[in-house]
């Protein structure tokens, strides 16, 4: 079993402007476990380069706001490459997070350079 270190991406909603939400995004990093690593083949898409998918799973260890906001989390950083969050398990003290496609959603801003 691989080892995990890598940064989880929560989204919030916030109104910017009348009628107008956008997802703030938070990383946190974590700790834990690759417990499945397997790749999928998308047939019948309609693209000529088909997106790179995975059905991977990462059991991280879950600090009190992982289990508060596990509802929030977008996506995993693994690899060097964000992954959308297609579904988490609570088993504490872990949740599991089964990863999918290549997140191409907001991140958070960059510090500005002072």
């Amino acid at each position: 079993m691989a080892r995990f270190a890598g940064e989880v991406g929560y989204g919030e909603q916030v109104k910017t402007a009348p009628g107008v939400w956008e997802d703030l995004i938070t990383e946190h990093r974590y700790f834990g476990d690759v417990i499945r690593v397997t790749m999928t083949q998308r047939d019948g898409d309609e693209k000529v380069n088909t997106d790179l998918a995975v059905n991977n799973a990462i059991s991280v260890v879950a600090d009190e706001r992982a289990v508060k906001h596990f509802s929030k989390i977008k996506y995993v950083r693994w690899e060097g490459v964000l992954w959308v969050v297609t579904s988490v398990e609570l088993k504490h003290p872990r949740l599991i997070l089964n990863i999918g496609e290549v997140y191409n959603g907001p991140t958070p801003a960059a510090p500005d350079p002072a």
